[in-house]
């Protein structure tokens, strides 16, 4: 049985080098995507046992899904085909070198048909940690329901509940965003934020006020995560225990999927009793890695690789 469990929608993603607009690119990649498996990927390059439980159109591009993670070694047994609903498809169009926009296709796919029922309670006690992000609750109100009954669960059972908001605003409002999400702050072991959330939630982007709101609203440890400026972890309210994590320089091919690589460094020292402050080191590793690739996994470091970045203090591509 897996130590961590993720709940939630993978896509395949389209993307191309081509820079500019879309209707001038013709040669496109097919990759897969999505917050929740991007977390798992990098939990078990890790050397951690992982489960990802999500429905996939019963199409080719749900059975491509369904291969690629299963040979990355996650537990793909809970997830279900939908023979009625498609697999969601996304597209990426690189504006820049480092900047991107992404257009979504997924309404109505298999992922969002998701419900309490569909879930298996003697896999989810199995876990040490469960992780979730707000995009699931986004997704319809199936999906929101699903992602409370899980939260729920976990506290019933002693889980320790990831929580990364990785707000989609294309999804739903800011008054819905703030609706769900700060009760479910409030039941988080582990909430892990970037600047421009902690502005959606909080009204403020200054990190340390992030970590104390995030702190009043209930959570247990807080991450505030800055990109290329670091990063800062805390797991008190106390503003002498707020760690800053240094950035990596590198050079950034597609900073997409930098959030999801953080949040597994930082969830595989918590799995290994590491401290607040280590966590976040290899959260930074782990994203700094991701960054130096197109896609939003494929850079995700092996622990071996870790090992060796900790020895020699750099990455090499």
């Amino acid at each position: 049985m897996p130590d961590v469990i993720t709940i939630g929608e993978t896509m395949v993603s389209f993307i191309t080098h081509h820079k500019g607009p879309l209707r001038y690119a013709d040669d496109f990649k097919k990759v897969l995507a999505g917050s929740e498996s991007n977390v798992a990927i990098g939990l078990t390059r890790l050397g951690h046992s992982v489960g990802w439980i999500s429905s996939l159109g019963n199409d080719e591009f749900g059975k491509f899904i369904f291969k690629e993670l299963t040979g990355e070694g996650i537990d793909t047994s809970r997830v279900k085909f939908d023979s009625e609903s498609p697999t969601g498809i996304m597209f990426k169009e690189l504006k820049s070198s480092n900047v991107t926009n992404v257009y979504y296709y997924r309404k109505g796919s298999a992922a969002s048909k998701m419900s309490p029922e569909f879930l298996d309670e003697n896999y989810l006690k199995s876990a040490k940690v469960i992780h979730l992000t707000g995009i699931t609750p986004a997704l319809s109100k199936s999906c929101l329901e699903t992602f409370n009954f899980i939260i729920d669960f976990a506290i019933n059972n002693n889980i320790s509940v990831s929580l990364d908001p990785n707000i989609r605003l294309k999804l739903w409002s800011k008054k819905e965003i703030k609706d769900v999400l700060l009760p479910a702050i409030a039941k988080s072991d582990i909430f892990l934020c970037g600047e421009d959330e902690g502005e959606i939630l909080f009204n403020t982007s200054d990190p340390t006020e992030i970590i104390k709101e995030s702190f009043l609203a209930g959570a247990k440890r807080v991450v505030v995560k800055l990109g290329s400026k670091g990063a800062y972890v805390s797991d008190c309210i106390n503003s002498d225990n707020i760690e800053f994590i240094d950035p990596l320089n590198v050079e950034v091919v597609d900073s997409i999927g930098a959030g999801d690589a953080f949040a597994s460094g930082y969830l595989s020292g918590y799995l290994r009793n590491l401290s607040n402050k280590e966590c976040g080191q290899i959260g930074a590793i782990m994203g700094a890695y991701a960054v130096t690739t197109f896609g939003d996994y494929e850079g995700l470091p092996t622990k071996s690789e870790i090992d060796s970045f900790l020895n020699k203090k750099h990455i090499s591509r």
